[in-house]
């Protein structure tokens, strides 16, 4: 028998539509009540953001292609001008992370709603996190305005991303289910999500390295991202999210990559405190420790393996070990600046992560949540 502990699990308000093709995109637009979407993308994908326009039909009335990584409060003035100028009734966002971020944070104010359709694998798309950058300072929360009220899943979108983005997409999107598997708020349902989410990418991501033409693979990875976004949509994040909002807010640093290089070592760090966690991920990445065994995937893949490949300097790591400690926030694994710094210097360096063993009796950090 086995004993199932209490939780709560609620389901995200959204519809879901996978398969190929944009043609569902105009009946989501009109189930929706959206006459005057502007399509939201980054400057190399308004080709694309154009393409999703012409699907939806007359509601689109406007490209904004200036969406940029780590949303910046003065491009989301910019587009939110913009949009108000033209009577904006709803946001299409075409395109990863930057595009969805840019339409989250308008919708945060406006409370229009938000249709998207991604062509990478970090998942955002599934969650009501929102997140600006002012200052060099990211700023998140959640909020249920902000979430996608249909998200438009065709794989055959991502089948011109480059291999290495592929990569670090679906890293990214595995961090999620990571952090899901040790999550206060955690339950069997986002427990089952974020095992298959991280196996279906794990699995497909090395595939499309090989051939990236192949729709099947892009097919499961996008549904490994849906189910890991959704992870990230239903759950507090902790350590390895706090890092990355640092290391992206404060130092410029690319999300997706910094979020891949991160990850086995906050899974090392939170290991002896998280057995879910350890449990969930034997044997999906290869052989030995989860955190070992992805480590080691990585570096087969077309991808930067060092903090230090990014541009970040070592002396900045005081400061990234500084800002994470600043303010509390769950993790299972109490946090000291030293524990952090001795964590992010492997990650600068490339090195393998370690498991760094306690010292002496701690207890998971308490208090406010961050995404």
């Amino acid at each position: 028998m086995v004993l199932i502990e209490p939780f709560t699990y609620t389901g995200q308000p959204m519809r879901v539509v996978f398969g190929r093709g944009l043609r569902p995109l105009r009946d989501q637009v009109g189930e929706l009540g959206v006459s005057r979407a502007v399509v939201i993308s980054t400057p190399d994908r308004t080709s694309l953001a154009r393409r999703v326009a012409d699907a939806a039909g007359s509601a689109a009335i406007d490209v904004f292609g200036e969406a940029v990584m780590h949303v910046p409060a003065a491009v989301v003035d910019r587009a939110a001008q913009r949009c108000s100028d033209l009577g904006c009734d709803g946001y299409i966002a075409t395109g990863g992370g930057s595009a969805i971020g840019l339409a989250k944070a308008l919708a945060l104010s406006t409370g229009a709603p938000v249709i998207a359709v991604p062509t990478t694998y970090a998942g955002s798309e599934m969650t009501p996190v929102w997140g600006i950058t002012e200052d060099r300072v990211k700023k998140t929360g959640r909020d249920a305005a902000v979430l996608p009220r249909a998200v438009l899943y065709d794989p055959t979108l991502t089948i011109d991303l480059p291999a290495s983005i592929s990569v670090t997409s679906g890293m990214n999107a595995i961090a999620h289910a990571m952090e899901g598997l040790y999550a206060p708020d955690r339950s069997p349902i986002v427990s089952l999500m974020a095992r298959e989410g991280a196996r279906a990418l794990a699995a497909a991501l090395p595939r499309i390295v090989r051939d990236p033409q192949n729709v099947g693979d892009r097919s499961e990875a996008l549904y490994g991202a849906w189910l890991c976004g959704a992870v990230l949509g239903a759950t507090t994040m902790s350590l390895h999210h706090k890092l990355c909002h640092v290391l992206g807010g404060t130092f410029d640093l690319p999300h997706a990559q910094t979020h891949a290089i991160v990850l086995p070592h906050v899974m090392a760090f939170n290991a002896p405190f998280a057995p879910d966690m350890v449990e969930g991920l034997n044997g999906l990445f290869g052989d030995g420790d989860p955190w070992t065994a992805l480590w080691r995937l990585q570096r087969t893949l077309p991808m930067q393996t060092s903090l230090a490949d990014l541009g970040l300097r070592q002396g900045d790591l005081a400061e990234v070990a500084r800002q994470a400690t600043a303010a509390p926030y769950h993790n299972p694994r109490s946090i000291t600046p030293g524990d952090i710094r001795a964590l992010l210097a492997r990650a600068w360096a490339g090195q393998e992560p370690d498991a760094l063993p306690p010292r002496g009796r701690t207890s998971p950090s308490l208090s406010r949540e961050f995404s």
